[in-house]
């Protein structure tokens, strides 16, 4: 068996001191690889050092976040646009909508969000895109941008069923992680009629870690307890979760 997390920071700080004892107990739990989504033009560069020292266990991403586009966004872009030529990345992520934080910056998330999505378009590659409190805008977005060419995955995805229909049928997979342990999420309710086939596993770490880890710091050994609420929601073997969302995640990232 293998389980490949779609989504985590782990150059980020918060692993600092003990980056490869995690690395270790990550592939003790049959994790064979880790992509990497970025967040800025200053994580970029840690980003890349990190999938450098192991390209195989490894993949990297790039984009803007969108709790990271700021009135000098532009620029940002720009920086971050550059490392494409420099680099092969999987994807352009993560990118999209974050309203929870501050809705001053909607109209400048929404651009950037345009700007990155035509970046995909053009190098083929798919979207890793964060959505917070800002469903309807990301649908509006993405069912104009949707020419049959747009592919990617919703991050984190945490909503209802009828969201996570309306995202199947834009022909988007949907990201799934420790949300999916977490007692009332109701994720569980949310995805039961999608099917293993349209799913990635992701812990997106160090964040939102799953029972019994919940508000510890996350890492990607812990994704084992994602797959482990997959077997109960769809009575299924760990085997199928296994081979069908590590599948998923390899055609959609073309790894």
């Amino acid at each position: 068996m293998e389980f490949i997390d779609t989504h985590a920071h782990l150059y980020a700080e918060q692993f600092a001191d003990d980056l490869e004892l995690l690395i270790k107990k990550a592939k003790e739990e049959r994790v064979s690889m880790v992509l990497l989504p970025n967040v800025d033009e200053h994580s970029s560069e840690l980003l890349i050092q990190l999938y450098e020292s192991d390209p195989t266990f490894f993949k990297p991403m790039m984009g803007l976040h969108p709790c990271s586009v700021s009135d000098n966004y532009i620029a940002s872009l720009d920086q971050i646009s550059a490392q494409f030529l420099r680099h092969n990345f999987v994807s352009v992520g993560e990118i999209g909508l974050d309203y929870y934080w501050d809705t001053s910056k909607k109209k400048q998330q929404l651009d950037a969000f345009r700007v990155q999505i035509a970046w995909a378009k053009e190098k083929n590659l798919p979207i890793a895109i964060h959505c917070r409190d800002a469903f309807d805008d990301i649908l509006k977005v993405l069912e104009k941008e949707q020419d049959g060419s747009l592919k990617g995955v919703l991050h984190c995805f945490s909503g209802n069923a009828e969201q996570a229909k309306q995202t199947i049928d834009l022909g988007l997979y949907l990201g799934i992680g420790g949300v999916l342990t977490f007692k009332n999420s109701g994720l569980d309710k949310a995805i039961e009629n999608v099917g293993l086939e349209k799913l990635v596993l992701e812990t997106d770490a160090p964040y939102l870690a799953p029972v019994p880890f919940r508000g510890k710091r996350n890492e990607s050994a812990y994704l084992i307890y994602v797959a482990q609420k997959l077997t109960e929601v769809f009575s299924c073997k760990m085997e199928e979760v296994s081979t069908v969302t590590s599948q998923n995640a390899k055609n959609l990232f073309n790894i």
